[in-house]
Protein backbone atom coordinates (compact mmCIF):
# COMPACT_ATOMS: atom_id res chain seq x y z
CA UNK A 1 0.00 0.00 0.00
CA UNK A 2 1.23 3.66 -0.85
CA UNK A 3 0.79 5.81 1.83
CA UNK A 4 1.36 9.74 1.59
CA UNK A 5 1.51 11.83 5.00
CA UNK A 6 1.22 15.73 4.53
CA UNK A 7 2.16 17.03 8.49
CA UNK A 8 4.36 20.09 8.88
CA UNK A 9 5.43 18.50 12.69
CA UNK A 10 8.18 16.26 12.09
CA UNK A 11 8.07 14.30 14.98
CA UNK A 12 4.05 13.82 14.92
CA UNK A 13 5.15 12.73 11.10
CA UNK A 14 7.58 10.14 12.34
CA UNK A 15 5.07 9.02 15.16
CA UNK A 16 2.24 8.29 12.78
CA UNK A 17 4.86 6.20 10.09
CA UNK A 18 5.59 4.03 13.33
CA UNK A 19 2.03 3.83 13.93
CA UNK A 20 1.00 2.77 10.64
CA UNK A 21 3.75 0.06 10.00
CA UNK A 22 2.16 -1.60 12.91
CA UNK A 23 -0.71 -2.35 11.32
CA UNK A 24 0.25 -2.54 7.89
CA UNK A 25 3.37 -4.60 7.50
CA UNK A 26 3.24 -3.95 3.65
CA UNK A 27 3.28 -0.14 3.15
CA UNK A 28 5.51 2.26 1.62
CA UNK A 29 5.26 5.99 2.65
CA UNK A 30 5.70 7.45 -0.59
CA UNK A 31 5.95 11.09 0.82
CA UNK A 32 6.22 13.07 3.41
CA UNK A 33 4.68 17.20 2.86
CA UNK A 34 4.95 19.84 5.01
CA UNK A 35 2.82 22.78 3.51
CA UNK A 36 -0.07 23.29 0.95
CA UNK A 37 2.21 24.52 -1.16
CA UNK A 38 4.60 21.44 -1.55
CA UNK A 39 1.04 19.08 -1.37
CA UNK A 40 -0.09 20.96 -4.14
CA UNK A 41 2.89 20.69 -6.39
CA UNK A 42 3.55 17.02 -5.14
CA UNK A 43 0.36 16.20 -6.54
CA UNK A 44 0.54 17.85 -9.77
CA UNK A 45 3.38 15.52 -10.36
CA UNK A 46 2.76 12.00 -9.28
CA UNK A 47 0.21 9.65 -9.43
CA UNK A 48 -2.43 9.32 -6.67
CA UNK A 49 -1.19 7.04 -3.65
CA UNK A 50 -3.84 4.16 -2.20
CA UNK A 51 -4.16 6.52 1.39
CA UNK A 52 -3.13 9.72 2.33
CA UNK A 53 -2.83 11.26 6.50
CA UNK A 54 -3.90 14.84 5.92
CA UNK A 55 -3.04 16.90 9.03
CA UNK A 56 -5.52 19.92 9.10
CA UNK A 57 -3.46 22.52 10.22
CA UNK A 58 -0.19 23.45 8.01
CA UNK A 59 2.78 25.78 7.91
CA UNK A 60 1.02 27.78 5.28
CA UNK A 61 -2.52 27.39 6.08
CA UNK A 62 -5.29 24.89 6.04
CA UNK A 63 -4.89 21.47 4.03
CA UNK A 64 -8.50 22.14 3.15
CA UNK A 65 -7.03 24.45 0.48
CA UNK A 66 -5.38 21.76 -1.37
CA UNK A 67 -8.70 20.17 -2.74
CA UNK A 68 -8.81 24.19 -4.36
CA UNK A 69 -6.26 23.45 -6.57
CA UNK A 70 -5.86 19.97 -7.32
CA UNK A 71 -8.58 16.97 -7.98
CA UNK A 72 -7.75 14.25 -5.22
CA UNK A 73 -9.47 11.43 -5.58
CA UNK A 74 -7.27 8.78 -2.92
CA UNK A 75 -8.94 8.32 0.55
CA UNK A 76 -8.07 10.60 3.46
CA UNK A 77 -7.86 10.41 7.21
CA UNK A 78 -7.65 13.99 8.41
CA UNK A 79 -5.56 13.79 11.86
CA UNK A 80 -5.30 17.55 13.81
CA UNK A 81 -5.49 18.43 17.32
CA UNK A 82 -8.66 20.60 16.98
CA UNK A 83 -12.21 19.47 16.44
CA UNK A 84 -13.84 22.95 14.79
CA UNK A 85 -12.92 21.22 11.54
CA UNK A 86 -14.76 17.90 11.31
CA UNK A 87 -17.89 18.82 8.89
CA UNK A 88 -15.26 20.25 6.86
CA UNK A 89 -13.21 17.56 6.84
CA UNK A 90 -16.24 15.00 5.68
CA UNK A 91 -17.00 17.60 2.66
CA UNK A 92 -14.15 16.19 0.91
CA UNK A 93 -12.94 12.22 0.62
CA UNK A 94 -12.64 11.63 4.06
CA UNK A 95 -12.80 8.53 5.92
CA UNK A 96 -12.01 8.97 9.29
CA UNK A 97 -10.79 11.92 11.87
CA UNK A 98 -8.64 11.47 14.37
CA UNK A 99 -7.40 13.69 16.92
CA UNK A 100 -3.97 14.25 18.13
CA UNK A 101 -2.33 12.48 20.39
CA UNK A 102 -3.10 9.72 17.83
CA UNK A 103 -4.77 6.67 20.12
CA UNK A 104 -3.34 3.43 18.34
CA UNK A 105 -6.78 1.80 18.37
CA UNK A 106 -8.83 4.64 16.88
CA UNK A 107 -6.56 4.28 14.39
CA UNK A 108 -6.83 0.80 13.95
CA UNK A 109 -10.60 1.56 13.71
CA UNK A 110 -9.84 4.05 10.73
CA UNK A 111 -7.37 1.59 8.64
CA UNK A 112 -10.12 -1.28 9.05
CA UNK A 113 -13.01 1.30 7.69
CA UNK A 114 -10.56 2.39 4.43
CA UNK A 115 -9.86 -1.47 4.01
CA UNK A 116 -14.02 -1.80 3.85
CA UNK A 117 -14.87 1.25 1.83
CA UNK A 118 -11.92 0.05 -0.49
CA UNK A 119 -13.08 -3.54 -1.00
CA UNK A 120 -16.36 -2.17 -1.77
CA UNK A 121 -15.49 0.57 -3.64
CA UNK A 122 -12.65 -0.28 -6.11
CA UNK A 123 -13.65 2.38 -8.96
CA UNK A 124 -15.55 5.04 -7.24
CA UNK A 125 -14.18 7.15 -4.86
CA UNK A 126 -14.74 7.32 -1.46
CA UNK A 127 -16.62 10.59 -1.25
CA UNK A 128 -19.38 9.62 -3.46
CA UNK A 129 -20.77 7.16 0.01
CA UNK A 130 -21.21 9.31 2.67
CA UNK A 131 -21.21 7.31 6.70
CA UNK A 132 -24.02 8.82 8.46
CA UNK A 133 -22.70 7.71 11.51
CA UNK A 134 -19.34 9.90 11.50
CA UNK A 135 -21.30 12.78 10.35
CA UNK A 136 -23.31 12.34 13.41
CA UNK A 137 -20.58 12.10 14.79
CA UNK A 138 -19.04 14.97 13.61
CA UNK A 139 -22.09 16.96 13.90
CA UNK A 140 -22.18 16.32 17.85
CA UNK A 141 -18.31 17.53 17.87
CA UNK A 142 -19.02 21.26 16.87
CA UNK A 143 -22.44 20.88 18.65
CA UNK A 144 -19.87 20.72 21.89
CA UNK A 145 -16.96 22.36 21.04
CA UNK A 146 -13.90 21.13 22.69
CA UNK A 147 -11.88 24.15 23.30
CA UNK A 148 -8.01 23.79 24.19
CA UNK A 149 -6.87 22.55 27.90
CA UNK A 150 -3.34 23.58 27.27
CA UNK A 151 -0.74 25.36 25.46
CA UNK A 152 2.63 23.90 24.25
CA UNK A 153 5.30 26.04 24.95
CA UNK A 154 9.27 26.05 24.10
CA UNK A 155 11.17 26.87 27.41
CA UNK A 156 14.82 26.37 26.17
CA UNK A 157 15.69 22.93 25.24
CA UNK A 158 12.15 21.88 27.15
CA UNK A 159 8.51 21.52 25.80
CA UNK A 160 6.03 22.90 28.44
CA UNK A 161 2.09 22.93 28.37
CA UNK A 162 0.76 25.36 30.01
CA UNK A 163 -3.03 25.02 30.70
CA UNK A 164 -5.45 27.44 29.33
CA UNK A 165 -7.20 27.97 33.19
CA UNK A 166 -3.41 29.50 34.46
CA UNK A 167 -3.64 32.33 31.00
CA UNK A 168 -4.07 35.72 31.46
CA UNK A 169 -4.64 37.03 28.04
CA UNK A 170 -2.63 36.21 24.72
CA UNK A 171 -0.97 39.52 22.89
CA UNK A 172 0.83 39.83 19.63
CA UNK A 173 4.02 42.38 19.10
CA UNK A 174 6.01 42.30 16.09
CA UNK A 175 3.60 39.73 13.82
CA UNK A 176 4.85 37.16 17.15
CA UNK A 177 2.00 35.72 19.48
CA UNK A 178 2.29 35.28 23.34
CA UNK A 179 0.65 34.21 26.18
CA UNK A 180 1.11 35.74 29.57
CA UNK A 181 0.41 33.60 32.56
CA UNK A 182 -0.91 34.15 36.42
CA UNK A 183 2.97 33.88 37.27
CA UNK A 184 4.06 36.84 35.38
CA UNK A 185 5.87 34.75 32.76
CA UNK A 186 5.09 35.10 29.05
CA UNK A 187 5.93 32.41 26.03
CA UNK A 188 5.90 32.49 22.77
CA UNK A 189 2.88 30.03 21.21
CA UNK A 190 2.96 28.95 17.30
CA UNK A 191 -0.69 30.25 16.79
CA UNK A 192 -2.20 33.73 15.26
CA UNK A 193 -4.60 35.79 17.48
CA UNK A 194 -6.90 34.77 14.71
CA UNK A 195 -6.07 31.25 15.53
CA UNK A 196 -6.11 31.27 19.37
CA UNK A 197 -9.53 33.22 18.90
CA UNK A 198 -11.06 29.87 17.69
CA UNK A 199 -9.73 27.53 20.17
CA UNK A 200 -10.42 29.13 23.70
CA UNK A 201 -13.87 29.88 25.36
CA UNK A 202 -15.02 32.73 24.33
CA UNK A 203 -16.92 33.32 27.30
CA UNK A 204 -13.76 33.39 29.33
CA UNK A 205 -11.51 35.21 26.83
CA UNK A 206 -12.95 38.35 24.68
CA UNK A 207 -10.75 40.13 21.78
CA UNK A 208 -10.49 43.39 22.80
CA UNK A 209 -8.45 44.31 19.54
CA UNK A 210 -5.89 42.84 16.90
CA UNK A 211 -3.56 42.98 19.40
CA UNK A 212 -4.57 41.19 22.91
CA UNK A 213 -7.08 38.76 24.28
CA UNK A 214 -8.39 38.72 27.49
CA UNK A 215 -9.55 36.90 30.33
CA UNK A 216 -11.80 38.63 32.60
CA UNK A 217 -9.28 37.82 35.60
CA UNK A 218 -6.30 39.62 33.84
CA UNK A 219 -8.46 43.00 34.15
CA UNK A 220 -7.06 45.30 36.78
CA UNK A 221 -8.59 48.45 35.99
CA UNK A 222 -10.98 49.62 33.29
CA UNK A 223 -10.64 53.51 32.37
CA UNK A 224 -12.96 55.45 30.46
CA UNK A 225 -10.70 56.62 27.41
CA UNK A 226 -13.00 58.91 25.55
CA UNK A 227 -16.50 59.20 24.49
CA UNK A 228 -15.77 55.84 22.73
CA UNK A 229 -12.98 53.87 23.42
CA UNK A 230 -11.85 52.29 26.93
CA UNK A 231 -8.68 51.44 28.68
CA UNK A 232 -7.80 48.30 30.40
CA UNK A 233 -4.76 47.83 33.24
CA UNK A 234 -3.69 44.43 32.76
CA UNK A 235 -1.96 41.98 35.24
CA UNK A 236 1.61 41.66 34.64
CA UNK A 237 1.68 44.05 31.83
CA UNK A 238 4.07 46.57 30.99
CA UNK A 239 1.71 48.03 28.57
CA UNK A 240 -0.05 51.20 29.26
CA UNK A 241 -1.73 51.65 26.12
CA UNK A 242 -4.35 48.55 26.01
CA UNK A 243 -7.44 49.87 24.25
CA UNK A 244 -10.31 48.12 23.56
CA UNK A 245 -11.21 48.65 19.83
CA UNK A 246 -13.64 51.45 19.50
CA UNK A 247 -16.06 48.93 17.30
CA UNK A 248 -15.63 46.52 19.83
CA UNK A 249 -16.19 48.59 23.14
CA UNK A 250 -20.34 47.64 23.41
CA UNK A 251 -19.65 43.83 22.98
CA UNK A 252 -16.56 44.20 25.51
CA UNK A 253 -19.34 45.56 27.72
CA UNK A 254 -21.82 43.18 26.95
CA UNK A 255 -19.14 40.36 27.68
CA UNK A 256 -18.28 42.05 31.30
CA UNK A 257 -21.71 42.07 32.23
CA UNK A 258 -22.58 38.22 31.51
Amino acid sequence: MKILIIEDEKAAARHLTVLIRQFITETEIIAQLDSVKRSVEWWQNNSAPDLVFMDIQLADGLSFEIFEHVSITAPVIFTTAYDQYAIQAFKVNSIDYLLKPIDEEELEVALEKYRSYYQKQADTTISSVPDLTQLQQALQMLQSPGYKNRFVVKVGEHIKAIPTEEILYFFSQAKVTYLQTLEGKYYIIDFSLDQVEQMVDPIQFFRISRKYMVRFSAIDDIITYSSSRLKLHLKHSKDSDVLVSRDRVSTFKAWLDQ
